[in-house]
């Protein structure tokens, strides 16, 4: 069908939510607003879905919601006897309803739907599908993206986001639906009265927090230890289980940026809820200036990434980077486990292609072997899951991503916001009976170990022409690859997407072992590297670049340089 074809037929059939007609009689004289929303199919991947709330095959709403969980429950039906999945939701436009919706699709399939009786976290519904044997689980969260998009994330019977097969399989039945009467409807308020539905009960939520606390390791010493926090849920599903744990370990001491306390899909003081970004923070920033704590913690809509910023030497506030905080919880887990003697055998750290390599010379250290994954929390959890399968979960000791991602333990499979927020403290707890400010402990590791300084640039090609523009510019980088960036030799050249890593030098190629994606990799001479690859989730280009030197002044120097250059062949 064509775009306008498309556009009559939801005219005429798209009539469950009535948001969606006022939208489609608004853009009826708009050719490109029509060509945008029918274009194509919202994408299906690993990544579950994720786009634009609003009208059309290219938008998140209920239609979309149902064909995608239709096709869900045709593989779970196909895989499993008796299947059931674990529902979640964060605070987005629609989010509960795009639940409930899933829910009356599973459960007019004969599966078993367990759902939280209010938002929670992605990590808790990672845990919900372990711990109630499920074998799958939907989280309704855009995460961390502007209030006008929201998102469906499929996970499988492991607790990790689903497969690259199991995502093939679900896509190509998704494709054999009809948007409209493809998908199977069931009454939630029947299906919860004859049990099929089910809430999932306190008994599951408090094991869960069970569970993170288990990996403190000197929580005892957080309630003397005088700790001032602010904390922001940037009004998200963060604000209960984070403010739970805290005062679980004695941080008693909380102060909450009010107007981000309550849940709020429009984020209407942070428009774009990402606790990498300065804007995001500015409330929390401001709360700081009035209570001068020691730390200001900040968790995304879904409570799966946590950002921080620390007083500085000025009286000021300067935020620490994904990568930064990372490498210092490796290192405080790492120092604190071998001096309280429960440091595993063969401990495991496992880290992402584009996060910080300063990671080695900390495993070095402490004796832990690295594993590197694709881009993409749940490559972490896979690693976890191959642990286990050979009954050594136990040494896995931490995993992250620079993306502000954590989680220190196996009993979820997804980064960890409640998690990392508890380890946090613990570490500002720690470092401050010592006389430790974690401003000191971060120049303490790069003075042990050098400055590796990282930036991430992001690219927006919106639309269908911007979705040409980004593949142009992956094949071009892929066949001709640069010799040099900002004057520094290319040394090595890695393509993800064909499996070859090449030898600038003598032109000899070995094989990469990770899975296929669509990720370039372009190590420069003395230990600085780029990295380019498409996000998963939104229009974007994403390059990340690194810089190694003895000093933040000369590093900062040399990133520049890189950013500059390479950022030419991007526009």
């Amino acid at each position: 069908m064509t775009e306008n074809e498309l556009y009559t037929l939801w005219c005429q059939n798209a009539s469950d939510d009535a948001d969606l007609q006022t939208e489609l009689n608004n853009i009826k004289d708009d050719s490109e607003a029509i060509n945008d929303r029918f274009y194509r199919d919202l994408e299906f991947g690993t990544g579950g879905l994720r786009g634009v709330i609003g009208a059309g095959t290219n938008r998140m709403n209920i239609y979309t919601v149902r064909r995608a969980t239709q096709g869900f429950a045709d593989y779970l039906n196909q895989e499993y006897d008796s299947p059931s999945v674990a529902v979640s939701y964060d605070s987005r436009i629609k989010s509960d309803v795009f639940a409930k919706a899933a829910a009356e699709v599973l459960a007019a399939n004969g599966i078993k739907v367990h759902i939280y009786t209010e938002l929670m976290p992605t990590p808790m519904l990672s845990f919900a599908v372990r711990q109630l044997g499920c074998q799958g689980g939907i989280m309704v969260t855009a995460s961390h993206n502007p209030a006008k998009y929201n998102g469906y994330k499929v996970y499988g019977d492991d607790g990790c986001q689903i497969t690259l097969r199991g995502a093939e399989i679900i896509l190509e039945k998704i494709n054999s639906l009809d948007m409209f009467t493809g998908a199977k409807k069931a009454s939630f308020d029947e299906k919860l009265a004859d049990g099929t539905i089910s809430y999932i009960g306190q008994d599951v939520i408090d094991a869960y927090y069970e569970k993170v606390l288990a990996e403190g390791i000197n929580a005892d010493l957080c309630a003397d230890s005088g700790l001032k926090v602010v904390y922001t849920p940037l009004n998200g599903t963060g604000n209960k289980p984070v403010r739970e744990i805290l005062s679980r370990i004695g941080i008693s001491d909380v102060t909450i940026v009010e107007e981000q306390e309550m849940p709020d899909g429009k984020f209407t003081t942070c428009p774009y809820p990402n606790p990498e970004i300065r804007e995001a923070l500015e409330l929390g920033l401001k709360k700081c200036e009035e209570v001068k704590p020691d730390l200001l913690l900040a968790t995304d809509p879904d409570c799966d990434r946590v950002g921080i910023a620390v007083p500085d030497a000025d009286g000021g506030y300067v935020l620490f980077s994904g990568n930064e905080v990372g490498a210092m919880l490796l290192e405080y887990i790492c120092e604190q486990s071998i001096a309280k003697g429960i440091m595993p055998e063969k401990p495991v750290a496992v880290k992402t292609i584009v996060t910080t390599d300063i990671i080695y010379s900390i495993a070095k250290e402490y004796g832990v072997e690295v594993l590197d994954v694709l881009t993409g929390f749940k490559f972490i959890g896979e690693q976890i899951g191959l642990l286990e399968e050979k009954g050594e979960e136990n040494r896995y000791i931490f995993g992250f991503e620079e993306s502000y991602g954590y989680l220190s333990g196996g009993y979820v499979r997804d980064k960890d916001a409640v998690n990392a927020s508890m380890l946090i403290c613990e570490m500002a707890a720690y470092y401050r009976t010592k006389g430790i400010t974690l401003l000191e402990a971060r120049e303490n590791m790069y003075k042990k170990y050098g400055v590796f300084y990282h930036t991430l640039h992001s690219f927006t090609f919106e639309g269908e022409s911007g979705m040409i523009k980004m593949n142009d510019i992956m094949s071009s980088l892929r066949s001709n690859p640069p010799a040099e960036i900002a004057g520094l030799k290319v040394v090595t050249f890695e393509d993800y997407k064909t499996s070859i890593a090449k030898d600038i030098a003598t032109g000899a190629e070995t094989e990469l072992t990770l899975p296929k994606s669509n990720v370039l990799a372009f190590y420069l001479e003395n230990g600085n590297k780029a990295i380019v690859r498409p996000s998963g989730t939104e229009p974007k280009i994403k390059t990340y670049f690194t810089a190694k030197a003895p000093t933040h002044e000369e590093a900062e120097v040399i990133e520049a340089r890189i950013a500059e250059d390479f950022t030419k062949v991007l526009k």
